[in-house]
C-alpha cells in the first residue's frame, strides 16, 4: 500500500484529501506544519508527499530541502502561490510537480499516479519511449525508424526529459546539467535545441504533443 504524507495548515483540505486518498486504498498521514511533517516523514517514511508552501512555522521550500537532505521521495506541491517564480523555486528546491489551488481532486490523483510511476519505473519503460512514430532507445542511443541522427547534446537533453515523463524540469536544471553552472541563465541554448528536437521528432513542430514548454519555467515530456 502506498503511504502518502499530506502537509497543509487548512483542516478542510487535510480532511478532504484524507477521505479521498483512503477511499482509493492509499495509506495517509497528515501534518499541519513543517516541523510535524519532517518528524512524521522520519518516523514513517512516505512513498509520496503532498505539500503546501504556506505553512505556519516554516516555508514549504524549507520542508522540501529538509526532506531532500535524506530522501528521494516524490513531492507534489499543492499551493495557492501561482507566480512562476514560486513554482520554479519549489521545483529547484527538489519538488517533482506543482499544482495551484484551487485544484481538482481528479487532477491531483492523476499527478500522484504519474509521479508514483516515475518513482518505480519498469526497466523497459525507462529504456525506451515513443514520440509520435519514433521509438527512442536510451540505452543504445538509437531512434527507429533511423531517418536522422541526434547530436550528443540533443541526446542529453532528450534523455533528461524522456527519463522523467510528465515531470516539469526547470530551465536552470537543464542548463546546469547539460552545459554547466556557468550557463544557468542561457535560456536561448534551450530554445534552440528544443526547436531542433521538435523539428526532428514531432509530427507538427509548431504544435508539439510530446516535447512541451511550460512558459517561463521549463520543459516537460508528455508520452
Amino acid at each position: 500500500m502506498t503511504r502518502i504524507l499530506v502537509v497543509d495548515d487548512d483542516p478542510q483540505i487535510l480532511r478532504a484529501l484524507r477521505i479521498n486518498l483512503r477511499a482509493r486504498a492509499y495509506e495517509v498521514d497528515v501534518a499541519d506544519d513543517g516541523q510535524t511533517a519532517l518528524r512524521t516523514a522520519a518516523a514513517h517514511p512516505p512513498d509520496l508527499v503532498v505539500l503546501d508552501l504556506g505553512l505556519p512555522d516554516m516555508d514549504g521550500n524549507d520542508v522540501i530541502r529538509g526532506l531532500r537532505g535524506w530522501s528521494t521521495v516524490p513531492i507534489i506541491v499543492l499551493s495557492g502561490r501561482a507566480e512562476g517564480t514560486d513554482k520554479v523555486g519549489a521545483l529547484d528546491a527538489g519538488a517533482d510537480d506543482y499544482i495551484t489551488k484551487p485544484f481538482g481532486v481528479d487532477e491531483l490523483l492523476a499527478r500522484i499516479r504519474a509521479v508514483t510511476r516515475r518513482a518505480h519505473p519498469q526497466d523497459a519503460a525507462a529504456a525506451t519511449a515513443r514520440i509520435g512514430r519514433f521509438t527512442i532507445d536510451l540505452g543504445d542511443h538509437t531512434i527507429t525508424p533511423a531517418e536522422f541522427r541526434l547530436t550528443p547534446t540533443e541526446w542529453q537533453l532528450l534523455e533528461h526529459l524522456v527519463r522523467n515523463p510528465g515531470k516539469l524540469i526547470t530551465q536552470r536544471h537543464l542548463l546546469r546539467e547539460i552545459w554547466g553552472p556557468q550557463y544557468s541563465t542561457e535560456t536561448n541554448y534551450l530554445r534552440q535545441y528544443m526547436a531542433r528536437l521538435r523539428r526532428k521528432l514531432e509530427d507538427d513542430p509548431t504544435r508539439p504533443r510530446h516535447l512541451l514548454t511550460e512558459p517561463g519555467m521549463g520543459y516537460r515530456f508528455q508520452p
